[in-house]
């Protein structure tokens, strides 16, 4: 940083100009190949989905191809070109980019702008994952289903441009930081996967009576429905306050045990229409990711997509009905029985009826929860454990990486 302050002072001191992409870069669109066209030799290429799911902030090669025919009408991205997606599901995701440091020409498919500088290709890779940028690319960006940013608007947003000594120093800065926390981060992980692996483990491993108590099927201790819809639900969809929530697999959070809220509520003449649950009551997803159990914090209504079990509480605590649900044996009986609806495994009422599960005492139940909650609040808890420790690297990474991309404007 001692260095870094030297080079502001000595050749910025009076601030930093702030530029337009347009005034710094050429911005044209990809080609139009897809990933039908891939083959295994050829040209190198990226495809824009590659950006969100293969690559990082920096690529050097590339590990697709198109042959030399259709090599011939694409769009290149030259070395220390950025390529960037400019279209995705939603605004935290669009404008993702990447620098290529390959010593060679690579085909960049659509849905991209091809971004070719006169900047430190990394100090312009790092601002485009800032807040800054964020900001303004919430400006620029536009639709519903799919978020677009175009080329053209691209464009118009402001980048503080220091001299290439500055953006330099400021990139060796960023490297070695972001190693570091990518380092520390892999190893958080790795040790998040083994205590998941050891919570599984222990969980099914308290979870295996044999034949020590009784086992009941799902349909003798509770009570097991689907969901219903109104349709078509876009004239049951309300802002009214006093609308009944909505319950539907976007509303749940990753590896969540629980639903709290709802991002939209329906009319009360849809909720006659539909499935009314309970505050208490389990959830079940029945189709694509089915099996995955939630329990309601909330009252609500369930559309077909869920099934709902309840009634159960003669038999077994909640919390131990979560854990049995979850655990290995159980979903994987789930898997075995489930229909096939063309390609789509799907679970129905009379499958979950069927499963068998153990009843203890009540007494053993609450033992078993007991121990398994310390378990799950380690591995799964985003405010305890080693999740929060991943947060927050996360973020103390980003907080510095801002810093160092925020300078005194000149003229400002």
């Amino acid at each position: 940083m001692n260095k870094l302050n030297y080079l502001i002072n000595k050749l910025c001191p009076d601030g930093v100009e702030l530029k337009t992409l347009g005034e710094i870069a050429e911005i044209s669109r990809g080609g139009n190949f897809q990933k039908k066209d891939f083959c295994e030799t050829g040209v190198p290429c990226i495809h824009y989905g590659q950006i969100y799911t293969r690559y990082k902030l920096f690529a050097d090669k590339t590990l697709t191809f198109i042959s030399e025919e259709k090599a011939g009408k694409q769009k290149y991205a030259e070395p220390d070109d950025i390529i960037m997606a400019v279209t995705s599901e939603n605004i935290e995701d669009v404008c993702k980019c990447l620098t290529w440091q390959g010593n060679e020409s690579v085909a960049v498919s659509g849905h991209t702008a091809i971004i070719h500088h006169n900047q430190n290709a990394k100090y312009l890779t790092y601002y485009f994952n800032s807040s800054m940028f964020y900001e303004q690319k919430k400006k620029i960006a536009h639709g519903t289903k799919v978020i677009e940013v175009t080329p053209k608007n691209l464009n118009a947003i402001q980048i503080p441009v220091p001299p290439i000594e500055v953006q330099r120093e400021i990139v060796r800065i960023l490297d070695n930081f972001t190693e570091l926390t990518q380092e520390l981060t892999q190893e958080l992980t790795q040790e998040l996967t083994l205590r998941k692996k050891q919570y599984s483990y222990y969980r099914d491993m308290l979870l295996n009576f044999g034949a020590d108590v009784k086992w009941k099927t799902l349909g003798e201790i509770a009570t097991i429905v689907r969901g219903a819809s109104p349709r078509p639900i876009k004239y049951f969809i309300t802002d009214d306050e006093n609308g009944v929530n909505w319950i539907k697999i976007g509303d749940v959070l990753p590896n969540s045990k629980y639903i709290t809220d709802t991002k939209e509520r329906i009319t009360i003449d849809g909720a006659k229409k539909s499935r009314f649950v309970h505050k208490g009551d389990f959830i079940l997803s029945n189709s694509m990711s089915f099996g995955r159990p939630y329990i309601l914090k909330i009252n609500g209504c369930i559309h077909d997509g869920w099934l709902s079990i309840s009634d159960f509480e003669k038999y077994v605590l909640t919390d131990y009905l979560y854990y049995v649900l979850i655990s290995s044996p159980i979903q994987k009986e789930m898997q075995k029985k489930a229909s096939f609806g063309g390609a789509v495994q799907n679970l129905n009422s009379d499958i979950v009826k069927s499963i068998t599960i153990p009843v203890p005492p009540i007494e053993e139940q609450k033992r078993i929860v007991n121990i398994l909650d310390r378990f799950d609040a380690l591995c799964n808890d985003l405010t305890n454990g080693i999740p929060t420790e991943i947060s927050a690297r996360q973020k103390q990474y980003e907080y510095y990486r801002n810093k160092l991309l925020q300078f005194k404007i000149k003229n400002a």
